[in-house]
């Protein structure tokens, strides 16, 4: 029996991988937690990148304030979900992405009920509360679910000091260092000593190096205070440069664990 062809839009994906990488892509489910300045563009490279299931868990709306930095806030989708308007855009780009749509919140007491229902292959985590993100790591870790986790993108500028390590090796970033003291002081995680600094911890991260920028003092007072009050772009400035470029490391590595789960030499 031959083998369909492969459509145009997907072609130069499969000359990198080959037709049995572009059937992994296709065959595999990505849950992607949080949907707005880096979960969006995560979302945008998983879609063209050819992988057959999505599942996106957001329960936010589009912002104008959103617009300089999320692939999907444009004027004309002001107000809508943003999971809405990220499977409008998926539907454009792959219409044989089957996309799943979780209007929620993932938080402590969900997550396990969200992963049972929705049986991903891969969790992205691009959420920015600390304590749901340790939720998130326990329950990969008891399911067996590989995990890639987002650290924090506000404050940043420089992108060229983007790192993917172990959650043990993150530095200068005050949420994934939230989550690491957390697993460590609540769950056993293992510590860094007088002879092992930072024993691995099991957990693939992104994040960047460069220390967050304060706000400028010429900052807008209608944008609210000038000390972050959290650890999300929402106190921080932030650029869609910084964002795009964590978004698309997540999708990398997404697609780096698809490629070598299956033993696809390219």
């Amino acid at each position: 029996m031959l083998n369909k062809p492969t459509p145009r839009r997907l072609t130069s994906i499969e000359r990198i991988y080959g037709h049995k990488g572009l059937e992994a892509f296709k065959n595999t489910s990505v849950l992607i937690a949080g949907v707005g300045g880096v979960g969006s563009w995560c979302v945008e490279a998983l879609a063209r990148s050819g992988i057959g299931r999505i599942v996106m868990v957001d329960m936010d709306h589009v912002a104008e304030s959103n617009i300089n930095r999320q692939v999907h806030a444009l004027d004309t989708t002001l107000g809508m979900s943003k999971i809405s308007a990220l499977k409008d855009r998926i539907t454009l780009i792959q219409q044989d992405c089957e996309v799943v749509l979780v209007d929620n919140f993932v938080t402590s007491e969900n997550v396990k009920d969200i992963t049972t229902t929705y049986k991903p292959d891969i969790f992205i985590d691009c959420i920015d509360d600390a304590r749901a993100k340790v939720a998130i790591a326990l329950t990969c870790a008891d399911q067996d679910l590989h995990l890639i986790m987002a650290g924090g993108a506000g404050g940043k500028t420089d992108i060229f000091s983007i790192h993917t390590s172990d959650l043990a090796q993150v530095q200068n970033d005050n949420l994934l260092k939230r989550v690491r003291d957390l697993l460590r002081k609540e769950h056993g995680y293992p510590s860094s000593s007088e002879f092992y600094r930072s024993q691995p911890m099991g957990i693939t991260t992104v994040w960047f190096k460069q220390k967050a920028m304060m706000p400028s003092l010429w900052s807008n007072p209608s944008d609210g205070p000038n000390t972050p009050q959290g650890l999300s772009c929402a106190g921080y400035g932030s650029l869609v440069t910084v964002t795009g470029t964590m978004g698309f490391a997540l999708a990398q590595l997404a697609l780096n664990h698809i490629i070598t789960k299956h033993n696809i030499i390219i």
